[in-house]
């Protein structure tokens, strides 16, 4: 492809609503543009990076035995209130009426549909396992579309449904669709985990995200240093190793702590570690429960897991008026003793003596507490939040690493959630009807090119891996009125095309400044420039865009080089 012939429009200045580095430099580097809120047009260079994504993502489900079809982006209400979703998915669900005044809603998921055709299709035990997915553009309407590609309404996605007989074949199923995946982000040349995850709002029983590693990732994840363990911090399993409680070996001492709030402002003021302390939260839940929940006091809790504790819809911090009615004091000096709700400890807290507590008083804390003799806990269970350095639950040695992470790919068994709802069963060898055991699995098509470009970049511009770089070398002509350039340029183009590499050359009349400003930005792996001075040698200058290494090639030898270049690459 020549440069003067692609619509490849490049921006100076970075768009004022462009937030995050990948928004900035898909629109700087002509991939995206956007129509309307949280809804963009595919321009040419970033489609070629679509294309490349969806093309690995097909030859691996292939690979995995999934079949591909394409379901309908407008469905019809009465499938959704068959699984009460059409009531229960919130406004994000884009609800329309037809010319009949029948309802409708844009897919932003497809479990419903796909169910609906396996349910009039397949009857027989016989014609399972079957795996359908769909490379397809979905809709939510997101209250805050944002970040470009990262969280738009429309975008594109590939889903797959698996159905099986039992949870053991559901089981090989997921642990089919788990390596899948893998093999897809390792493809793309990304730097991932795959991590154990909340099932959420889609339902299920377990689930595991897989998160492009970045900093300005949205999402907080630990994984093992050791082991081959990774979790989503609201998923992040917790454990402590100190069995029993030590003895008690001060006296209780009411202190005063004046003006002393917060957990960093009481340790100072006793000069005491954070860690010696105990924070006492005031919590509500969906089931008008108030109770008291007990963390170290350098750890935050996770809500997550204190609500499927629970087994309750939510809980949230009490409001003052509540912590007042509560403990007797406001907000900031809670504490256990002598509570007249339930108390729930971390189990880090089980093994701690002689801690600090709020007084339930105005400025008053107290000193030498200790479980049992001063307060008693009606349950400890794992509700800490999980940071760096915590000892692995998986491994006697390992522990935990912080990372920051983009989530592009979600897998869910699902189990029967939606088989159930919607009477899709089948036949088993003894003429029994048995609900489907179904498997749900989705990638982010555009999330991903977008997550790459996060995850490789500088201040120039995008570094792009070779598999989802939209070309793949460019061959930039320094000066296209030297005859001598513009022939040697040409002549390693067309020698390019032959080897079957994506060759974009740069034929423009620009300074080389600019060619080589956008070559940075546009990030493409390979550079070529063939230049006046070294093309007297024989020679052309090769540059790496992700490294910046520079070196030097002969013009006989260079298409050859380039090639191996770019094979060892993919």
């Amino acid at each position: 492809m020549r440069y003067t012939q692609y619509l490849l429009p490049t921006l100076k200045e970075t768009p004022a609503d462009a937030e995050v580095i990948s928004h900035q430099l898909m629109m700087r580097a002509g991939m995206i543009r956007k129509v309307a809120a949280g809804i963009y047009s595919y321009m040419p260079f970033g489609l070629r990076s679509i294309r490349k994504m969806e093309q690995i993502i097909r030859e691996e489900m292939d690979r995995a035995g999934a079949i591909e079809c394409l379901m309908p982006m407008a469905n019809p209400a009465e499938l959704w209130q068959e699984t009460g979703r059409w009531e229960k998915y919130g406004k994000e669900l884009l609800r329309f009426k037809d010319r009949k005044e029948t309802d409708f809603c844009m897919g932003p998921t497809h479990e419903e549909v796909v169910t609906d055709i396996v349910r009039n299709t397949v009857k027989s035990y016989k014609q399972l396992p079957l795996n359908l997915y769909q490379i397809q553009t979905k809709f939510r309407d997101e209250i805050r579309p944002r970040f470009g590609l990262m969280r738009g309404r429309e975008f594109i996605m590939k889903d797959a449904y698996s159905f099986d007989l039992d949870d053991e074949g559901a089981d090989a199923a997921y642990s089919k669709m788990y390596q899948a995946y893998r093999n897809i982000f390792q493809r793309c040349g990304l730097n991932f985990r795959a991590v154990e995850a909340d099932t959420g709002a889609i339902g299920g029983s377990f689930s595991h995200e897989f998160m492009v590693l970045a900093e300005s990732g949205e999402d907080a994840i630990v994984s093992c240093d050791t082991c081959e363990y990774a979790a989503n911090i609201e998923k992040a399993e917790l454990i402590y190793r100190e069995s029993k409680t030590p003895p008690a070996t001060a006296e209780l001492q009411k202190v005063d702590t004046p003006g002393q709030k917060t957990i960093e402002d009481v340790a100072a003021f006793l000069k005491a570690e954070p860690r010696q302390l105990v924070k006492t939260l005031i919590i509500q839940t969906s089931e008008d429960e108030v109770l008291a929940v007990l963390l170290r006091g350098d750890r935050e809790l996770n809500e997550i897991k204190l609500t499927n504790l629970l087994d309750v819809d939510w809980v949230l911090m009490a409001d003052d008026d509540v912590v007042k009615q509560t403990t007797g004091a406001p907000t900031g000096f809670a504490g256990p003793i002598e509570l007249k709700v339930r108390v729930i400890a971390d189990s880090e807290v089980q093994a701690m003596a002689d801690f600090v507590v709020g007084g339930n008083a105005v400025d008053v804390h107290y000193l030498g507490v200790n479980l049992g003799r001063d307060f008693a806990v009606s349950r400890f269970a794992d509700i800490r939040q999980a940071v760096g350095g915590d000892p692995c639950p998986r491994c006697a040695s390992g522990k935990f690493e912080s990372w920051r992470g983009i989530e592009v790919g979600h897998v869910f068994k699902l189990g029967t959630k939606y088989s159930e709802s919607m009477n899709a069963t089948v036949l088993d060898d003894q003429g029994k009807a048995r609900p489907l055991v179904m498997g749900c699995y989705g990638i982010g098509v555009g999330r991903t090119v977008a997550a790459a470009i996060e995850q490789n970049h500088d201040e120039q511009g995008m570094a792009l891996p070779m598999p989802l770089a939209p070309f793949q070398v460019l061959v930039s002509m320094v000066n296209p009125k030297d005859d001598a350039v513009r022939e040697a340029s040409e002549q390693l183009y067309r020698q390019l095309l032959d080897l079957g590499v994506e060759v974009l050359l740069d034929d423009r009349d620009e300074r080389p400044g600019i060619k080589f400003k956008d070559a940075d930005l546009i990030g493409i792996p390979l550079r070529v420039t063939v230049g006046s001075r070294n093309l007297k040698e024989g020679r052309v200058e090769l540059k790496v865009r992700a490294s910046g290494e520079m070196s030097l090639l002969s013009v006989a030898e260079a298409a050859q080089a380039v090639q191996q270049m770019v094979d060892d690459a993919l």
